[in-house]
């Protein structure tokens, strides 16, 4: 006679005691206090960040009612945080004399990184037109880099031009 306990399947403590609401919860992101002293700049960002009229109007303003929008940031294997976005509101915290400043934490590769960085800076409007192309040509190599991959996913040939 075989058993047909091998089938069946017991629910993890987890599962017995918290709700769906907050399993599906802990799968979102969040924003989190994160020391500026951890947050270091993204490799080969191309953007100048300036100790100008506007930044010390951005370092009042967060002096006065803190960071309202969280930077992006990923995890650096060799410690800390490299932002990905944030670097002006990074600089004005640092000026307004603050520890901590919120961040969304994202494993990001390289290229989806390079991405965000560029188009969450090119709406403003005091770039440099050198500034901007630098960040569309590191948009352009990014996306070949995705394409590629997509490509070699689904056994694609791809001319590069």
């Amino acid at each position: 006679m075989k058993s047909s306990a091998k089938k069946v399947e017991l629910a993890s403590v987890d599962d017995l005691f918290t709700t769906e609401e907050s399993r599906a919860d802990a799968g979102r992101e969040k924003v989190v206090e994160i020391p500026l002293s951890e947050l270091h700049s993204f490799k080969g960002h191309p953007f100048k960040v300036k100790d100008d009229d506007a930044m010390m109007e951005t370092a009042d303003s967060i002096r006065q009612y803190g960071v309202l929008v969280p930077a992006i940031a990923r995890p650096d294997p060799s410690g800390g945080y490299e932002l990905v976005a944030g670097h002006r509101r990074h600089r004005a915290s640092e000026l307004a004399e603050k520890e901590t400043m919120p961040v969304i934490v994202r494993d990001l590769d390289d290229d989806a990184a390079t991405i965000i960085m560029v188009d969450s800076n090119l709406q403003r409007e005091s770039l440099l037109p050198s500034e901007r192309a630098f960040a569309y040509k590191m948009k352009l190599e990014a996306m070949k880099h995705l394409l590629l991959l997509l490509c070699r996913i689904f056994q694609t040939d791809f001319q590069q031009s």
